[in-house]
């Protein structure tokens, strides 16, 4: 066997191996699930491409409910993984999705958006915000797909994301404050455990962001970011865990965002005695069938976003 196909170049834990001849292997979150009709929810879903240049793709989901006549809210998804692993079509993403369009009454969006390291941050930004706009594009109701054009109401917008998806979905904000969105109206945005940069050097993100200008990076170190009084929404929850290592820069978000100058409001919510999205962990899974305390902190951690969702 070929030694450049089994040495081991770059290893981070848990996430993947790059080895010498440029194979990446990535070492949980690999699972994909086809779309369809959810058993559970009733809802459906399918799979769009939203660039055939870059492959950029999303998973749509529609709740059972959705009626022509009665114009629904979107949520745009934004998955977590480190911007290295996982996807729209994972299992658990799949999901918890699912659960959100039927609970909270909403169409969604869910953005598969390229992976670092073999497409380097800020890959990950852009697909996102094209994804974004090829949303935008349906506000007319003449857009390429008709469940956009024939169920979003597209002045009841929300972006939503966990961990690295939180990320983006801040990014996503703050970019449509600068350029735009045709007509679609930002209503708020849901930062699920928030991976955000802080002051100490982050070997993983160096890795994946070659290009990064440092630790006050805006992107990543959003604190930093002179833009962020002007956040392109009314409303934002911010949600951390009591055993979350990245517990306090989801607090530091919150502290930097109220006293920003933004005009919007802003909320805090913890779950105490949980760690990292612990809640992808039993939504949607047998997990959720027995009583227990995590599931009960599950369920009230998604009953927030739905009424976030659906207030006002």
């Amino acid at each position: 066997m070929d030694s450049n196909s089994t040495e081991i170049v770059h290893e981070f834990p848990s996430l993947f191996r790059v080895y010498k001849d440029g194979r990446i292997e990535r070492l949980m979150a690999t699972e994909i699930i086809p779309p369809g009709t959810d058993s559970d929810t009733g809802v459906q879903s399918k799979d769009v491409t939203i660039s055939s240049e870059t492959g950029v793709s999303s998973r749509l989901f529609i709740p059972k409910t959705a009626d022509t006549a009665k114009k629904l809210p979107l949520l745009i998804y934004i998955h977590g993984g480190a911007f290295c692993i996982a996807s729209a079509f994972n299992p658990a993403y799949h999901k918890h999705v699912a659960t959100l369009a039927t609970q909270a009454n909403v169409v969604v969006l869910s953005v598969n958006y390229r992976l670092a390291p073999e497409y380097p941050l800020p890959i990950a930004y852009d697909d996102t915000w094209t994804a974004v706009q090829w949303a935008a594009s349906h506000v007319n109701k003449n857009g390429p797909e008709m469940w956009l054009n024939d169920f979003v109401d597209f002045q009841r917008v929300f972006f939503a994301g966990d961990s690295a998806g939180a990320n983006l979905a801040h990014n996503m904000a703050i970019r449509t404050s600068v350029d735009g969105l045709n007509g679609l109206k930002l209503d708020g945005i849901l930062l699920i455990h928030p991976y955000f940069g802080n002051d100490q050097p982050d070997k993983l993100i160096e890795y994946l962001y070659p290009t990064m200008s440092g630790l006050d990076d805006p992107r990543i170190n959003a604190v930093k970011d002179p833009k962020l009084s002007s956040l392109g929404c009314s409303r934002v929850v911010i949600f951390i865990g009591g055993k979350d290592f990245l517990r306090e820069r989801g607090r530091s978000y919150y502290e930097a965002l109220k006293n920003s100058g933004w005009s919007g409001g802003v909320e805090l919510v913890e779950t105490e005695d949980e760690g990292h999205v612990f809640h992808l962990y039993l939504i949607g899974t047998e997990k959720m069938n027995t009583q227990s305390v995590h599931k009960e902190r599950a369920e009230a951690l998604v009953n927030k976003m739905v009424s976030f969702m659906t207030q006002g």
